[in-house]
């Protein structure tokens, strides 16, 4: 983008200068609409979650069978939510601030197969492409036990198709594993930051891994091209599914019902803030959007965002979306966040969530590495860095006393409510790599 057009974007937009700067933000939604208005823009409903939810559970017993670590949960993939007063405790001495309600934990980080929240998306979107296969060759019925589907028959079968996608790692993961397992050919176009043993972890499950020294944006480019010219060829688009975005938004659903479990309550005095860490906007706006048919106006979700890597907030505070990257105003996109290292926002999500996101921030890599370490000394609990990336998100609302007032929140309210930090990778990490993490952290 020319300094020209630069200068002018930041007269407009002033907050602009700070993304430039690398400054850490905190930007709240003017444009928050009542989330029955807001879903509107989405072009999506329950009805779609509920048949999203419908064929995971079709798939369970072939999951359970084909990855026995899922025994315990018959085959639903789902992770745990705690509360983390340890850590809520060492949060308010960090900040210099009481934070008032509960902070919990929604612990995607240690999903099984894959061991972060790709596991939601990726692999739905795998399953639906290989059950519409299977049906409409007449091998498979919905009704039918899915088990079956772990036999040399329904392999050889699906060998005769393939799979890409472009990832910065987890997704890759998510998608080469599920599609190696049921015979799929699968390539995985890796981005420049993607880590070394993620790709290894591929290779070690018949992954075909294709390397760039550029980003994500690059990898996904090449992955597409890939599949235009192989009519055998599926490519998962993490910028643009609908399928990607109903995978992930079946958690909203899972979460009201484990919080019911717990005895959690969320309604208009005990509201739920929940920090979704942000990279192309898929995974979050997947799971903002199940929330939001759960819980309505009583859940309000916030993106976080690297200092490195500010797509999200850039697109949807500008108002350009897909139309504009953080390296069109000179941000490099460079980040230890290699999950969120993302140069242009989804479109889909960016236009769909718009007026249901209540507000984004953006963070220091620095802060992610020492939240990091901030957790395993309080709580035991070992994620890698982009997972952190929400662990900020009770301050950042609770030092904004202009948005509490706007929306209208009493300190009743707020000393009832709920704040969820989701954490969504690094249950695979290897411990050598882990110990890495802490260490810097602990620096």
């Amino acid at each position: 983008m020319q300094q020209d057009k630069i200068a002018a974007l930041i007269s407009s937009h002033p907050l602009v200068q700070n993304l430039i700067n690398l400054e850490e933000v905190t930007w709240f939604n003017p444009g928050i609409a009542p989330t029955a208005e807001g879903l509107q823009d989405v072009g999506l409903g329950k009805k779609d979650i509920d048949d999203a939810a419908a064929r995971l559970k079709r798939f369970a017993p072939y999951i359970e069978k084909a990855f026995p670590e899922t025994e315990s949960s018959h085959g639903i993939i789902e992770s745990k939510v705690r509360p983390i007063p340890n850590m809520q405790a060492a949060l308010a001495k960090r900040y210099g601030m009481e934070l008032a309600g509960k902070l919990w934990l929604k612990q995607d980080s240690h999903l099984p197969i894959s061991g972060s929240i790709k596991a939601r998306g990726g692999i739905y979107e795998v399953l639906k492409h290989a059950e519409d296969l299977a049906i409409e060759a007449g091998l498979l019925k919905y009704e039918d036990d899915y088990s079956k589907l772990f036999s040399p028959e329904f392999r050889d079968f699906f060998s005769k198709y393939s799979i890409a996608v472009g990832s910065t790692g987890n997704l890759g993961l998510s998608i080469g594993i599920m599609s190696a397992k049921l015979g799929f050919k699968v390539s995985v176009h890796m981005s420049a930051d993607a880590r070394e043993w993620k790709k290894q972890k591929l290779r070690a499950n018949g992954v075909n891994v294709v390397e760039y020294q550029t980003d994500y944006s690059v990898a996904v480019a090449n992955g597409r091209e890939q599949a235009k010219h192989d009519p055998t060829c599926f490519f998962i688009d993490d910028e643009n599914s609908r399928t990607l975005f109903l995978g992930y938004s079946v958690a909203g659903g899972r979460l009201k019902a484990q919080f019911d479990d717990l005895g959690v309550t969320v309604d208009k005095d005990h509201p739920l803030f929940v920090y979704l860490p942000c990279g192309v906007g898929g995974g979050p706006g997947g799971v903002a959007f199940g929330l939001k048919e759960a819980y309505g106006d009583n859940v309000h979700c916030i993106f976080a965002e690297p200092t490195h890597a500010p797509c999200m907030i850039l697109g949807v505070y500008t108002g350009l979306h897909e139309k504009i990257a953080v390296q069109d105003i000179g941000i490099d996109n460079l980040t230890a966040a290699d999950g969120l290292a993302v140069g242009r926002p989804s479109g889909f999500v960016g236009h769909a969530m718009q007026r249901l996101i209540d507000g984004y921030y953006t963070l220091q890599d620095k802060e992610m590495y020492q939240l990091l370490s901030l957790l395993d000394s309080t709580e035991g609990i070992r994620l890698e860095p982009s997972a952190l990336a929400g662990m900020p998100g009770i301050a950042r609302v609770l030092s904004h006393p202009d948005y509490l007032q706007r929306m209208g929140f009493t300190s009743a309210q707020l000393a009832n409510a709920t704040h969820l930090a989701w954490a969504t990778g690094g249950g695979m990490v290897p411990p050598a790599e882990m110990e890495a993490y802490l260490a810097k952290g602990r620096a």
